[in-house]
Order: C-alpha cells, then structure tokens, then sequence
C-alpha cells in the first residue's frame, strides 16, 4: 500500500542531489512552501484587516481594534489568562454547575508563548500571533514532506500546501489560538509514524497532547497502527524491538491523553473538572449533561433541527446518519487510500474520537482541522480549472468563516 517505507520513493541518487544542491534557490521545495505560505497569509490579513475596520464594540475590544486586538479575541483571551496567572485551584460555578474557565485550554501553547515574551520583549498580542505564524510555516513545510513520503507527486503536494494554506479555517495561522502549534506537532508526528520512528515519537506525542487534546486519538491510530503492521508481518516485518516500542508507544499516547483531565482532577479536586469545564460550552446549547460517547452528536442533530430549523428532530438523526455513513464509505474510496495506511489511520481515529466527544456547533469548523491530510486527496486531480476553482471556493469560505465565526456581532452564539 502507499506510504509504507518499502513501497516509499526512492532515495535520490548522489547526481540527483548534486543537481538539486546546484539549482537556484528559489527553486527549492521549501522556498515554494514558505512562498505560498506568506502569499496565503498577506490574502488572510487582509481580509482580516477589512473585517476589523468593521468590528462593532465587542466583549474584548472597542470599535474598529488594530489588528493584533482583533486576532487575540475569542480563546486568545483565555490563553492570555493561562500565561499571566495559570489556572484556577477551585472551579467557578454557577447554580451548582462548573462554569467556563481556563481548564478548558492547555498550557504549551501559552508557555510557549511565554517564553518568546520573555526573549524578545514582546507584548503577549504580537508574541502569541508571532508563535501561531512561525508554527504554522512549519507546519506547512513538514506537511509537505509528509506527502512526498507518503508518494504523492511534487505538484501534487504543493497543490495541497496551497489548499492548507487557504483553507476556510487557515486564518488560525495567525491568531492566538494553540491550532498552529498542535498542527506542526501533529505533522511532525505523523511523519515520524510512517518513518516508524517510535522512539522519537514519545516526546511529540506528549507535548502535543498538552497542546490539543489528541493523545486518546494518537493512540487509536497507533493501536490500528500496530495490528495492521502485525498482519502484514509475513511480508513487512515487524522486528521485536519495534513491537515493544510501537505497543509501548500506543499506551504512552492514551495515557498522555488522559494526563491533563487527571491533574485538572488532582489541583482543583474534582476529578471531572475537564469534562465539567468543557461541558460548561455546550449548556447553553442541551443544558448540563454528563458525557455518553457518540450521544453529543445525536444531541446536537436534535437540537439543530428542532431549535435551529424548526423542524422535527429525527430528521437531524437521519440526515446525521447518513452523512456519516456516506463519509464512512469516502474514506476507503481508492483516492483516500493513497494517502497510505497511516495518514488514513489517523483520519479514522480523530474521526472516531470527534464522534465520540464533541457537540457540533460552529466550533466544529476549527476543530476538523486536524483531519488536514485529506487535503491531499482533494489535490489529486491535475485540472487547472478544477485547482483555480477549489482555490477561490476556499477562500470564498474563508470569508464565511471570518464573518460567522470570527467577527462578534453583539450576542454572538457562533464562537471560532
């Protein structure tokens, strides 16, 4: 199958790499990568800069902020909070019900941001959309060499760069929201993955699981990871050293997953103080309930049907249903399987666990953004005209997003 390491392009050939060493350098991969990333990013502030020249008096800033004002509104104000004064020691409530609060976001994000405060002397809106910038580059240069792992073509690839980089979410690349940071770590992990270099993984997989929460999903795919490679052993071996550091790996990652909910448990002595924080989002929408896995986005269907749309609430269930079944069925559609068993691992995994954890509502958009690469089967077809069209359609919905999402237009209910 693509993108297992025997079935990997070739290591090019001393003449080839001579050749590459001696072509100009704005020729490089990288170059290109950066190219289409600050290109992206000059279309996104702009964008940003018009919506903020139009931005009524808000929670966060008065009318008409600058720009580092209006790319630290929404969560940026938390993670703010987080790096000035840490997290609470007892839970705020309100009626006997845990209230929104900082334990909902996690701190390597901030603490990063911290430390380039401390270094440059910034003030935390210019050091936090600085750290969101430089990480998401990164993450679009390590996402690019993981497509060329996995065998996709150079055009390809940097198709599917310019899709990342315009995506209806991407002007999270230059606010203050963690999405950068985890991206890049997700990148980087899914790389080291299909290198199967286990050992490096421990550190990533634990920073990133305190960064965003993905240490339970990591641990999925690593655990469909494991089993697909012990099938295949006949003819892809799997050497001991490498059952023992993948299985061990596998667990690493869920307990990593579970680290943060646990000392959120052990400093306010609540030990459902994460859950009960992030169920505080969701109260205004179905109340205070306790989590069932799979139920918040039968909830959800019902709720956006009946309150929303006015309409009953089984037809939610049933067009949720399918359009599960039918993405289901997308992903082991042969483009879906270039991407290789790996990357397809991850997307079923972080699938499964979206499913099982989160109520949709307009946050939903930010948070598919892990499922990234699948971008690279929407780059697949060659069409000039099907890659203009996917381009302007991306940044048409950028436009959506920042007018739904980002900008606050009094009362809002459709937060980022």
């Amino acid at each position: 199958m693509p993108g297992s390491p025997a079935q990997a392009p070739a290591e090019p050939s001393a003449a080839a790499r001579s050749a590459a060493a001696a072509a100009p350098w704005w020729t490089r991969w990288w170059v290109r990568v950066l190219a289409i990333f600050v290109a992206s990013r000059v279309v996104t502030t702009v964008i940003l800069l018009i919506f903020a020249a139009n931005q009524g008096q808000n929670p966060w800033t008065g009318p008409k902020p600058d720009y580092f004002s209006f790319a630290t509104i929404w969560d940026g104000l938390w993670y703010n909070i987080i790096a000035v004064s840490g997290y609470p020691s007892t839970l705020p409530t309100d009626g006997g019900h845990v209230t929104e609060n900082a334990w909902a976001f996690m701190p390597v994000y901030p603490g990063v941001v911290n430390a380039v405060m401390f270094v440059t002397r910034l003030s935390w809106a210019p050091a936090s959309v600085l750290v969101s910038v430089a990480c998401g580059a990164g993450a679009a240069l390590v996402f690019h060499r993981l497509l060329r792992r996995v065998g996709l073509s150079e055009s390809t690839a940097l198709f599917a760069i310019v899709l990342f980089c315009v995506a209806p979410v991407s002007p999270l690349f230059q606010v203050s929201y963690a999405e950068s940071l985890g991206i890049l770590l997700l990148a980087v992990a899914l790389l080291l993955l299909v290198e199967r270099r286990y050992g490096w993984l421990f550190p990533v997989t634990l920073v990133m699981a305190f960064t965003r929460p993905s240490g339970l999903a990591f641990a999925l795919a690593l655990g469909l990871h494991v089993i697909y490679r012990w099938a295949r052993r006949g003819t892809d071996p799997f050497p001991v050293r490498e059952r023992v550091l993948s299985v061990s790996l596998t667990v690493f990652s869920g307990l990593a997953g579970l680290a943060w909910p646990a000392i959120a448990g052990l400093v306010t002595g609540s030990w459902t103080a994460y859950t009960d924080t992030e169920f505080a989002w969701r109260a205004a929408y179905i109340g205070y309930v306790h989590l069932v896995p799979f139920a918040p986005w039968f909830q959800g269907a019902q709720w956006w049907s009946t309150v929303m749309l006015g309409i009953p609430g089984w037809v939610g269930i049933v067009a949720l249903v399918v359009i599960v079944a039918l993405y289901a069925v997308l992903l082991f559609s042969p483009p879906v399987r270039r991407l290789g068993p790996d990357l397809l691992f991850w997307v079923i995994a972080y699938s499964v666990y979206l499913l099982a954890v989160f109520f949709p509502q307009s946050s939903t958009f930010r948070l598919l953004l892990p499922l990234f690469p699948l971008l690279g089967v929407l780059a697949l077809p060659r069409s000039r005209v099907y890659r203009v069209l996917m381009v302007v359609l991306f940044l048409a919905m950028q436009v959506g997003w920042i007018a739904i999402c980002w900008g606050v237009a009094g009362a809002d209910w459709s937060p980022p």
